[in-house]
């Protein structure tokens, strides 16, 4: 995945729905950039409402977000309602991230100018917040809609407030799928391997070179995937391959990786749970793989995580 997408891909697997789910916002994707190579969402609302979501929240609850509410009157975790995030064609350096909430841009604009380090810059009869470089900033359509990224993208993403650009149909439809049917959601719409530089898949314990698998994963031409919370949380990910055979192969390869995954195991509970419980199949040049983990077992190894990574002197303090 492109890494401009890592901490939002990330972040979509921590949120929740038991709500009916509700498609992506439509004002939002009309402002990303019709050649979009990556797009992700999650809707932070539905993500409230389930106990593993208030629980994530409650873990990024640090004595900085604190500070910023203080500061800004915005808080992160009660005031933004669903996250779009959207990279530029493959190759490209540009991105855009997206916020539908609760801002109070005057406010916010005030505490970053007070705190200094930034420039402002007014486009379109929109204020852009920028970094000292004026290479990324952050602007408000209006006290509902945030926008951040390169300046390029923003303001591009501004003159689209008045043009609206429609995404491809095949991708709206592709959102529509996994944002209704999903709690958190990435897509991309061009073969992985061009969003980054290609590189041989390692060598695998006990079975050789990963030439086979690196193959295999080349073909890939389109790739989803979303997470769903409940008593399980289930992970959710489609490819699309070149042909039948390619999807094959590649089904294959991912049962292989697995089968070596559960060898090597044998004192990993977590990922015995993980492996036990994918699911692998291919219709045509469509493969769907699956699996799944209990959210009690989940938010134990997200706590005993948090717990080996804040240093004691932080611990003692919380």
């Amino acid at each position: 995945m492109n890494a401009r997408l890592a901490s939002t891909a990330a972040l979509a697997g921590f949120f929740a729905i038991t709500l009916p789910a509700r498609a992506a916002d439509p004002q939002l994707l009309n402002l990303v950039m019709p050649d979009a190579a990556v797009l992700a969402g999650v809707n932070v609302d539905q993500a409230k409402t389930s106990t593993f979501g208030q629980f994530v929240i409650s873990q990024v609850q640090t004595s900085d977000i604190q500070k910023l509410a203080a500061a800004t009157g915005f808080d992160p975790t009660r005031d933004v309602h669903e996250v779009l995030a959207a990279t530029g064609p493959a190759g490209s350096k540009t991105g855009l991230a997206l916020a539908r909430g609760t801002f109070n841009p005057a406010q916010i604009a005030a505490a970053a100018a007070a705190k200094g380090g930034t420039t402002t810059e007014t486009y379109g009869g929109i204020t852009i917040l920028e970094d000292q470089k004026q290479t990324h900033g952050v602007a408000f359509l209006n006290s509902t809609i945030a926008i951040a990224g390169d300046v390029a993208s923003v303001k591009a993403a501004i003159d689209r407030q008045k043009t609206p650009s429609s995404l491809p149909a095949s991708v709206l439809v592709q959102i529509n799928q996994w944002s209704t049917t999903e709690d958190a959601w990435v897509i991309s719409t061009v073969p992985p391997g061009t969003l980054h530089p290609a590189s041989s898949t390692p060598s695998i314990p006990g079975v050789g070179p990963g030439a086979a698998a690196n193959s295999a994963l080349q073909t890939i031409q389109a790739a989803a995937g979303g997470v769903k919370f409940g008593d399980n949380v289930v992970v959710t990910a489609q490819a699309t391959s070149d042909n039948a055979q390619d999807a094959e192969n590649l089904a294959n390869t991912v049962k292989l990786l697995a089968a070596v995954a559960q060898m090597q195991a044998q004192n990993n509970p977590a990922l015995q749970t993980l492996v036990k419980s994918l699911q692998v199949t291919n219709t045509g040049s469509i493969v769907n793989i699956s699996f799944s983990m209990p959210e009690t077992q989940l938010q134990g190894i997200l706590t005993q995580h948090h717990a080996d990574h804040v240093p004691a002197r932080v611990q003692r303090k919380m």
